[in-house]
């Protein structure tokens, strides 16, 4: 058997904490190997406990989740770790924050166990949780608010195609609806997005979105 994901519960209410902990222990693959109720705690436990994934809230006491989640998975962390933010429809301008600070995702805080399971299955593995109709929803509605970067050397290195590719990714389309609008396979899709984050030295689609929209690719 494979060893189970390791995930570290980080939210400031208990009655959540524990609500997590109890649906995740439930799970044959999942194991949570610690909580805790502020931004800090989080920061220290992850260093010492290196779950697989932190499940970490937006607002907590002492250190926020979006600072937390910076020096835990940002730029420069040595060996970042993989965080799911979680949030809830009144916080959602802290989104595009969490995601430029290092999320491979987040998930609304109302959303059922089984999304909840999948998420951090699926962060775990390596792979970014971002919904397209979340991304068209939170995403773009903040995108006037972000200034695009100065200069975006890695942006040339991009093929008309994978440019393409990318505004569509940022734009919220899924591998499939790339794919059906390009007319070519999901394959291919896969292949240009594999291009692309390799190219711009990206970790994931998560970090793609947040680079389009920093670079003026999508307004």
């Amino acid at each position: 058997m494979n060893a189970p994901i390791r995930v570290l519960v980080c939210d400031d209410q208990a009655l959540i904490r524990t609500g997590f902990a109890t649906i995740l222990d439930a799970q044959a693959d999942l194991e949570v190997v610690g909580e805790c109720g502020d931004g800090r705690a989080a920061v220290d436990l992850a260093r010492r406990l290196n779950p697989d994934v932190v499940v970490m809230d937006v607002r907590m006491p002492v250190l926020d989740g979006i600072e937390a989640t910076r020096l835990l998975a940002g730029a420069g962390v040595a060996h970042p770790v993989k965080v799911l933010v979680v949030t809830t429809f009144n916080l959602d301008e802290y989104v595009y924050e969490a995601l430029r600070a290092g999320a491979s995702g987040f998930l609304l805080k109302d959303a059922p166990p089984a999304q909840l399971l999948h998420g951090i299955r699926t962060v775990a593995a390596g792979a970014a949780l971002l919904a397209p109709e979340v991304t068209r929803q939170l995403v773009g509605r903040y995108a006037a608010r972000i200034r695009p970067a100065e200069g975006a050397p890695g942006e040339t290195a991009l093929t008309p195609r994978e440019l393409e590719v990318l505004r569509h990714i940022a734009e919220g389309l899924s591998n499939s609806e790339i794919a059906a609008t390009l007319v070519i396979s999901q394959e291919t899709v896969k292949t240009y997005v594999s291009r692309i984050l390799t190219k711009l030295d990206l970790r994931d689609r998560v970090q793609a979105v947040v680079y389009a929209y920093r670079t003026g690719l999508v307004t």
